[in-house]
C-alpha cells in the first residue's frame, strides 16, 4: 500500500495563529500532539483575508505555496508575488515578514520545520508526475484524484509510505531528519 492515512480536508480543525491575527488549519504536527513552541516539523493551510504580519517562529525554515488566490510576502530586504501557479517559496521563519492578499481572500499551504534538525522540500506535481517517498512525505490533491487506489477531494492529503504516480495536479510536501 502506497497511502498510509488519508487526510480530508473537511476533517481539518482550526488552530490559532500564534500572533492571534487568525486561524490555520493543521493538516500534520511532529511529534504528534505537539503545540506552536515545540512542533520539529508542521504542515497547515491558512486563509489570510487582511494584510499583516506573519507569526514569528525562532529557529524554523518555512515553505510557502498558494494554493487560492495570490500574496504578496514582504520580508526584511526582499519581496515577492505569489500565485496557485508559482513554486513554493522558501524564508526564514524568524524574519519579520509582512503578507498582503491581492485579490481578495487567499488560501496557504505553510510548512516549517526546525533548522539544523529537519528539512522541508515541496513541489508542486502534474497528473502523471512521481511524488516521492523520503522522510515522511505527504501529498496535497490541488484538483480531485485517484492516487494509489484512493480517491482524493480537493485539498485532501494522503501520508505516503511508498512514491505514488499523481492523479491530477497536487503538491508534495517531503520533511527529512538532518543527519548529523
Amino acid at each position: 500500500m502506497s497511502i498510509a492515512r488519508i487526510i480530508r480536508a473537511a476533517a481539518l480543525r482550526a488552530v490559532p495563529w500564534k500572533n492571534g491575527g487568525g486561524t490555520t488549519r493543521e493538516i500534520a504536527v511532529h511529534p504528534p500532539g505537539a503545540g506552536m513552541d515545540d512542533f520539529l516539523w508542521r504542515l497547515s493551510m491558512a486563509r489570510v483575508d487582511a494584510a499583516g504580519p506573519f507569526s514569528r517562529f525562532e529557529g524554523t525554515d518555512r515553505v510557502l505555496a498558494v494554493l487560492e488566490g495570490a500574496l504578496r510576502l514582504s520580508g526584511p530586504d526582499w519581496s515577492v508575488e505569489l500565485s496557485a501557479d508559482s513554486p513554493p517559496f522558501a524564508f526564514d521563519g524568524a524574519a519579520p515578514v509582512m503578507g498582503a492578499p491581492l485579490t481578495g481572500t487567499m488560501l496557504d499551504l505553510n510548512a516549517m520545520a526546525r533548522r539544523g534538525r529537519c528539512t522541508i522540500h515541496m513541489a508542486r506535481l502534474r497528473a502523471g508526475e512521481m511524488a516521492a517517498c523520503a522522510g515522511t512525505s505527504i501529498v496535497l490533491a490541488l484538483e480531485p484524484q485517484q492516487l494509489a487506489g484512493e480517491a482524493l477531494g480537493r485539498l485532501d492529503c494522503a501520508l505516503l509510505s511508498a512514491p505514488v504516480v499523481m492523479g491530477g495536479a497536487g503538491i508534495a510536501i517531503g520533511f527529512a531528519d538532518e543527519v548529523d
